[in-house]
């Protein structure tokens, strides 16, 4: 321990060395705030919902999409679990992917009739209590960064079901085949974590993004050539899914699952 001029002992620090870990810390909280405001864009996606704006709604959730799908890496470049590590970045993240993967899009479901009566509220329900049930899961993550069991991406089921109008009971069924394989033990892949396919999984993103983004702007349901590539590119995500921890052997299929730390927080697809 070091001794200032006034006597006190203390670490001695100069000005520099002070101004550069404030500056580290205010980079920290800033990450946090970034993944926070992802509930703001719940929030006035929820008052789309309630105003019926579908494609209004669907925006405000694909900014809190792309916010979900950054702000894990801008946590690892300033390594906010040594920084700030009274705060869990991790548990944010959960809450605020909850409401945006979960909740607002089961609301939407219901407000839009694509679910309705007491056997869309049913599965509404069912659609919360499986979430949460994966959301609690300790081991609904591998080393190798797979989700075990369906990852909840209510989101994007929610957006398809809009886009693509289907009769009451392929809605169900498409739902009730996503609440079932949440319990199942199967591996899906995270696509911008797959390396040896990142150049191609980068390129079926950004086309993905623009059919969505068309769709957006055009309005439900999605526009033809969207509607292709909309398709393309959820065939490709689910061949890869399905495909890749047996047929690619870099991707170490036999890994078991692994608990998803505050310094690595939890990236979804």
């Amino acid at each position: 321990m070091d001794h200032g001029s006034n006597g006190r002992a203390g670490p001695t620090w100069d000005r520099g060395t002070k101004l550069r870990l404030g500056a580290r810390t205010l980079a920290a909280a800033s990450v946090h705030a970034f993944t926070a405001s992802g509930i703001i864009c719940a929030f006035l996606a929820t008052l789309a919902v309630i105003d019926g704006a579908y494609p209004a709604a669907f925006a405000w959730l694909g900014l809190a999409l792309v916010i979900d799908g950054i702000d894990g890496t801008f946590a690892r470049m300033v390594n906010v679990a040594r920084r700030l590590p009274r705060f869990s970045g991790e548990r944010l993240d959960q809450v605020v992917d909850y409401v945006t993967y979960v909740f607002v899009p089961a609301l939407a479901l219901l407000k839009a009739g694509i679910l309705s009566g007491a056997w869309g509220t049913a599965q509404a329900v069912l659609i919360l209590m499986s979430s949460l049930y994966h959301f609690a899961d300790n081991d609904n993550k591998t080393d190798d960064h797979c989700f075990v069991g369906f990852p909840a991406i209510w989101n994007i089921v929610a957006f398809y079901l809009f886009a693509f109008p289907l009769p009451p009971w392929g809605a169900s069924l498409v739902i009730l085949t996503c609440v079932l394989l949440t319990f199942i033990p199967m591996r899906w892949l995270h696509p911008m974590r797959v390396e040896r396919r990142m150049v191609l999984n980068i390129g079926a993103s950004v086309l993905w993004l623009a059919a969505a983004l068309a769709t957006v702007v055009a309005g439900f349901p999605a526009p033809q050539w969207a509607a292709v590539a909309l398709l393309a590119v959820g065939i490709y995500a689910l061949a890869l899914t399905i495909i890749w921890p047996w047929a690619d052997s870099g991707g170490h299929p036999g890994r078991q699952p692994g608990k998803a730390t505050a310094a690595e927080p939890r990236d979804r697809p």
